[in-house]
């Protein structure tokens, strides 16, 4: 198994354990999961797509075959072949700019908000694994940031991680991802692991994440709508 097969594994396992969605099966070069989302009910993970751009071809095929809205979630070295593999395919790109990004949590830094703010962290058991929900929240009461990490084995895997319009600019996401970070070394995990949409990679860099593959979505024409 490539380095980078095994890391999407990983993460969508973790991902999975963030969301409660049931287990991926895996179909042969990609891992299917239902994702019971309006607009996305299945998706489809490429497993291959770092070294076999012509699995694309392949995994088009059944997405195309799926009665219910359907993306496919491409991990790539190589976006523009992709791209191009895709839409040869009769897929459509819906994102071509998030990237797949991995972080010794054990280094993380560690930021905490400051007054008016306050910090609130659970950790809740999900079968064998584990999701910790980091909210940051203004002495009103407003959630002014929160995210989510799944726990499975050593790798926690960071997922929607948002602040509010109102409260942005005031350090209250990166106050989030460290406190995500830090729950989850005390749970035993090491290595932190996320796909960072556009918006959130300036930050997640910041806090020294690092880049291991672009990422695209696709689906089909008549799912298609503006990224």
């Amino acid at each position: 198994m490539s380095d980078l097969r095994d890391l999407i594994v990983r993460w969508q396992r973790g991902w999975g354990v963030a969301r409660g969605l049931p287990v991926a099966k895996d179909v042969g070069g990609a891992l299917r999961v239902r994702c019971m989302q309006p607009g996305r009910d299945i998706e489809y993970v490429a497993l291959d797509a770092g070294e076999d751009l012509a699995s694309l071809a392949t995994l088009a095929e059944l997405v195309i075959g799926e009665d219910a809205v359907t993306w496919l979630t491409v991990p790539t070295i190589d976006p523009a072949r992709a791209a191009s593999a895709l839409a040869a395919a009769g897929l459509i790109v819906l994102k071509h700019s998030e990237l797949l990004m991995t972080a010794d949590l054990r280094g993380h830094p560690q930021n905490m908000p400051v007054a008016p703010y306050r910090l609130l962290t659970q950790v809740d058991a999900r079968g064998g694994d584990s999701v910790v929900t980091a909210t940051v929240r203004h002495e009103s009461g407003e959630v002014g940031a929160r995210g989510t990490m799944g726990l499975a084995g050593t790798d926690g895997v960071a997922d929607r991680i948002e602040t509010m319009p109102a409260h942005r600019r005031k350090g209250l996401a990166s106050a989030v991802m460290s406190a995500l970070a830090r729950s989850a070394i005390e749970e035993g995990v090491e290595e932190g692991i996320l796909i960072a949409s556009e918006d959130g990679q300036r930050l997640y860099r910041t806090l020294g994440w690092q880049p291991v593959a672009d990422v695209l979505i696709a689906t089909t024409p008549g799912n298609a709508y503006p990224s």
